[in-house]
């Protein structure tokens, strides 16, 4: 379930009008909108590094994880890696396979697109066999294991070089059935809206974007939203309680 963009941006206009603190458009919400779901994606991927961090023996270790990986979740993708038929290499996937969108690798995604953001783990998945997890190498154990019959790549324990957007496979006799899944960036926000006979803002469901953030983050994202409006608006008592809020809410969750 996501978070409504309309219940958003109406709590913030209520907030900024009962302060009397001032508006800020759909155009600018939008913007602000889109930044801060990034904002918190991203600091995602800074939480579980810290998380993956913590001692084994914490109990709240595994919960605290999940937690963010049921956070992740909705982002994650698979999908099919072309072999380009140069020995051994394979493009990224251009498809994710459960939603049939297609991935770009750059920050303007399309009507049904998704960007791109981080590779997660590659598999062989042949027919009437157990997928193989590939291992990834860097560049110098990449070749250089492949010198030795002992330690060379086979299609039991096949490794892989990341670079420049291709997938450099061991042994080169693997051309086919590489799935590769990752992580994509949220789609950007939009509150879509008609104009009435006074040139009022009407919201209209069909064109917007919902924020693809779990519910628990909807009180996060209003509190972003109101310090980035703070700053739009020119009031630094806005930006001020908001970023204390935020503020107690971050030492709230890790505690």
């Amino acid at each position: 379930m996501a978070i409504n963009v309309n219940t958003v941006y109406q709590t913030v206009l209520l907030i900024l009008n009962k302060e009397q603190r001032g508006y800020i458009t759909p155009d600018e919400f939008n913007k602000t909108a889109t930044q801060v779901q990034l904002d918190i994606f991203e600091q995602y991927f800074d939480d579980l590094n810290q998380q993956l961090r913590v001692p084994q023996a914490d109990y709240d270790y595994s919960d605290r994880q999940l937690n963010i990986d049921e956070k992740l979740s909705v982002f994650k993708c698979i999908g099919t890696c072309p072999y380009t038929g140069n020995a051994g290499e394979f493009a990224l996937p251009a498809l994710d396979d459960t939603s049939g969108f297609a991935i770009v690798y750059d920050d303007n995604p399309g009507q049904n697109q998704f960007s791109f953001y981080t590779l997660g783990t590659i598999t062989l998945e042949e027919p009437d066999t157990l997928p193989v997890e590939i291992q990834r190498l860097q560049r110098f154990d990449f070749y250089n294991i492949e010198r030795s019959a002992l330690t060379k790549s086979t299609k039991q324990f096949p490794t892989y070089l990341y670079e420049s957007n291709e997938l450099f496979v061991n042994p080169k006799t693997i051309t086919a059935n590489i799935k590769a899944s990752f992580i994509r960036k949220p789609l950007d926000i939009k509150w879509n809206f008609t104009q009435g006979n006074v040139g009022q803002y009407i919201y209209t469901s069909t064109g917007s974007q919902n924020f693809e953030l779990l519910p628990s983050e909807q009180v996060n994202v209003i509190l972003r939203i109101l310090q980035y409006s703070g700053i739009i608006i020119r009031d630094p008592q806005i930006v001020q309680a908001a970023s204390a809020e935020i503020q107690q809410n971050d030492i709230n969750a890790k505690s």
